[in-house]
Formats: C-alpha cells, sequence, structure tokens
C-alpha cells in the first residue's frame, strides 16, 4: 500500500489534496463529502476586510499599511453582506466544520490592516482552527509607494500576526513581485509556517455595450502549472517555510508535478467546482497508479525530486531552459 501521508503547516496529513477555498466550503456537509473522498485539509473561504469592517463599531481602530486605501473605497465593492458571512458567523462555522472533521481545518483572511486583522486571528485560533493563511490581495495602484514598501508591508503584517498566535500561519501570495525568492526568504524570517504559491489576480473586463467595467470570473487551467512548478522548484530547500502549490492541479498527474517540485500539499478549487466533490477520488486513484508503475512507495519520497536544491548555478540553469523553450518551436511549412 503506498502512503500518501504528508506533512503541511506542521500538521499530519492524511494525503496531499488540500480543498482550497471556495463556494463549496461554506457548507459542512460538503467539507465532510471531502474529508470522505481524501482530502487531506480543508480552507474555508475568506473573511474579507470589509465585513469586518461593516461591523466594526470603532473604524479608526484599523492601522492600514496600504497607503493607496481610502474610505471611499468600500463603496466599489459589492455587498459584503451578502457575500460569505460575517464574522461571529464566520467563527461558528469554523466551530462546527472543526467538530464534524477529522482532518485540519485552516481559515483564511483577505485584509491588509494590522491590528484589527490580529485582533480577528486571535479570535480565529480560539475558536480552533487548525492553521491561519493569510490571503494576501492587493493591487498596489500609488505610483509614489515603491516595492520595497509593498513587501516590507506584508512581512510586518506576517510578524505581527505571528507574534498574536500559536497556530501556524501560511501566506497565499500572488506572482508579481520584482524579486519572489527574496521575498519569499523575508517572509520565511518574519515566521511564516507557509507560502502559497500562487494567489490569482481576477481582472476585470471592459463591456463594450454599456461602457462599463464588469467582473469576469474563470476557472484554472491546467496550463496555469507551469509558473507555480517553477517557483516551487527554485524555492525548495532554499526557505524552511512548507510550500503549497494552488492553481493548475486538475489531476494526480498534476499532483506528482507539484511534489516533485518540492511542495508539501497540492491543492484544488477549480477542479472540484467543475467536475465535483467526488472527483477527488479519481485524482488519489491517478495518484497512486503513477506511484505504482514508477515504484515509488510515498509522497514524501517524490516531493522535491525535480526541484532545484541541487543545482550548483541555477541562473545557468535558468539561461538555458529558456533557449531550449525557443529552440522548441518547429516551424510549420504553409
Amino acid at each position: 500500500m503506498k502512503d500518501l501521508s504528508t506533512s503541511y503547516l506542521g500538521l499530519r496529513l492524511k494525503s496531499p489534496l488540500v480543498c482550497s477555498a471556495s463556494p463549496l466550503c461554506q457548507d459542512v456537509a460538503n467539507l465532510k463529502r471531502m474529508e470522505d473522498a481524501g482530502a487531506g485539509a480543508v480552507v474555508l473561504p475568506s473573511l474579507f476586510e470589509e465585513q469586518i469592517d461593516l461591523e466594526s463599531v470603532d473604524f479608526d481602530s484599523f492601522h492600514w499599511f496600504g497607503t493607496d486605501k481610502h474610505a471611499e473605497a468600500l463603496s466599489y465593492f459589492p455587498d459584503m453582506t451578502r457575500y460569505n458571512r460575517g464574522p461571529e458567523s464566520y467563527l461558528e462555522h469554523l466551530r462546527r466544520a472543526k467538530a464534524a472533521l477529522g482532518i485540519p481545518v485552516i481559515a483564511s483572511l483577505n485584509g491588509c490592516s494590522r491590528s484589527g486583522w490580529v485582533h480577528f486571528a486571535r479570535h480565529i485560533a480560539e475558536a480552533g482552527a487548525d492553521a491561519l493563511e493569510l490571503n494576501v490581495y492587493e493591487l498596489p495602484t500609488d505610483p509614489g509607494r515603491s516595492g520595497a514598501e509593498v513587501e516590507q508591508g506584508y512581512v510586518d503584517l506576517v510578524r505581527d500576526v505571528k507574534a498574536a498566535v500559536r497556530i501556524p500561519v501560511a501566506v497565499k501570495l500572488g506572482p508579481y513581485f520584482s524579486a519572489p525568492a527574496h521575498f519569499a526568504r523575508c517572509l520565511d524570517e518574519a515566521g511564516a509556517n507557509a507560502l502559497v504559491l500562487f494567489n490569482r489576480f481576477y481582472q476585470p473586463d471592459f463591456n463594450l455595450q454599456t461602457l462599463e467595467i464588469e467582473p469576469r470570473m474563470k476557472l484554472s487551467s491546467p496550463d496555469e502549472l507551469l509558473l507555480r512548478l517553477h517557483w516551487t522548484a527554485l524555492l525548495f530547500g532554499h526557505i524552511r517555510a512548507d510550500l503549497a502549490v494552488t492553481g493548475g492541479i486538475h489531476s494526480g498527474l498534476d499532483v506528482v508535478k507539484a511534489m516533485m517540485a518540492g511542495a508539501r500539499v497540492a491543492m484544488l478549487t477549480s477542479a472540484v467546482l467543475k467536475f465535483g466533490v467526488d472527483y477527488l477520488g479519481s485524482v488519489l486513484a491517478e495518484l497512486m497508479e503513477w506511484m505504482m508503475e514508477h515504484e515509488v512507495d510515498s509522497v514524501r519520497q517524490m516531493q522535491g525530486s525535480m526541484s532545484l536544491r541541487f543545482v550548483s548555478n541555477p541562473a545557468a540553469y535558468e539561461r538555458a531552459s529558456y533557449m531550449q523553450v525557443l529552440r522548441s518551436y518547429i516551424l510549420r511549412e504553409s
């Protein structure tokens, strides 16, 4: 029997499959189905800063590190009272999930204020969350704000949250940083227990009929996995924090690739939304089939086996890979 177990955020997981935040995770019955189908852990949908603001009686107590935010910005967001659930309801959902499941339950916060979020992070820890994921989703639009300032804000936030709670903390990042490896090391040194690569930025579209900006939501595709594999392989062995791959995981073979790059877990959202919770069983079956065919006894055995940790000159490797890709395209005769 192949050993599918892994560790993530200091937690023992029965499989590397983690169901990340989606509308399905708002129902405890769905979470239980995910556990039964083979998920090693679940991530609850994010609690957004706007939801806490709506219920805060002391709005001024929130100290932004995102200086391009302003009070009127709240009017640009949808009615947050209808999204997901408010702070108290979120905590109750967390408690119910913990009571119903035998696998780790990871809570998620999406925001960029310090004292207020630190305060609520404590409530999440007290409610029984096994870990907390900081869902970093900010578009710095102020031309006067440097990349170093943006990154330092995230590092300070991680340090503050880690000082406030005892549960493990993961940071879900976007890919758009000037020096991702250095930034990852800074987050690692600030105490992040895991980095989740990568957040997907949902871009609005132009409606040429109404001449308005409108949201557009598209599920991920397997093609998105390549960027995640690249940076996971680069970071593995160079930071202490665990690595998780999210975005583009649609099959058991995708999970194999994520593990070999150096991930501890592979997170699925789009595939589960598209094919249903029971699809997790098919992903695990394909993973098991590959392991049997290649005589791999455990998930831990393959983790990091195709990373760059043993490459003496990663920069030269990157340059060679770039040239190989360019040469790989074959022109078709017209």
